[in-house]
């Protein structure tokens, strides 16, 4: 019950706010994960050339560049989880000690705001960073599974298996992009959710800016546009 109590402090704009937040992020992943034809992301445009690596692949003998690009791939997975682990018991820590906290909440605003209300809305970034963590993780393994399927790929453009394998290792590739993808975002909007210490407003403030920096990355970029000349 002192929970519920203590949340009852939360303000309509916080609420609204923390709401706004978090249908932002999931509003922003679909779109960029299901843009128009007309339109495509940075990430749907990647996915062709994706599928495009594994038909050349084929072909390619020795294969040590792709295994060199794959290696790279999984190592960007394996660092990031790392920092977001980091990053959660950076969270955790500063929960579990509340005089950090309490001067916030001094500095802040001249009310007197419960510890506990900080915590809540520290466990929001901890959340975030906490499903950035198990995508970065899955993201990595799938890109194991991708190895070994691309090591299954025949050498030989003729063989039957060769291309339908090397498909398949496109879209293991391709799912295991969209899920590293995923786990940058969460990453991003852990950084925009701190920005609630400071209040609703700031946390709607901070939510405008993370997803026009997310969006334009995605849609407004020099890569985007590099990318689309190969459509031309």
């Amino acid at each position: 019950m002192r929970i519920l109590d203590h949340m009852t402090l939360l303000s309509a704009l916080d609420w609204i706010a923390a709401g706004t937040f978090v249908v932002s992020w999931l509003v922003l992943g679909w779109m960029i994960e299901h843009p128009g034809a007309k339109h495509p992301s940075v990430t749907i445009l990647m996915s062709e050339r994706r599928r495009d690596w594994m038909k050349v692949m084929v072909t390619r003998d020795p294969r040590i560049f792709d295994s060199q690009i794959l290696g790279g791939l999984r190592q960007g997975t394996a660092f990031f989880a790392s920092s977001c682990l980091l990053s959660i018991g950076g969270v955790l820590a500063l929960v579990g000690n509340t005089e950090p906290l309490r001067g916030v909440a001094a500095e802040v605003t001249d009310m007197a705001v419960p510890v506990l209300i900080f915590q809540l809305k520290l466990a929001l970034v901890a959340l975030f960073l906490t499903n950035a963590f198990l995508k970065f993780v899955w993201s990595n393994r799938i890109f194991g599974y991708c190895a070994v399927l691309m090591a299954a790929v025949p050498n030989d453009p003729n063989d039957p298996i060769a291309y339908p394998r090397a498909g398949q290792a496109a879209e293991l590739n391709i799912r295991a992009a969209m899920n590293f993808n995923r786990g940058l975002r969460a990453m991003y909007f852990a950084l925009g959710a701190l920005a609630w210490l400071l209040g609703a407003v700031a946390l709607i403030i901070a939510t405008v800016a993370v997803v026009w920096i997310v969006w334009s990355r995605e849609f407004a970029s020099l890569p985007r546009k590099i990318l689309l000349e190969d459509e031309v």
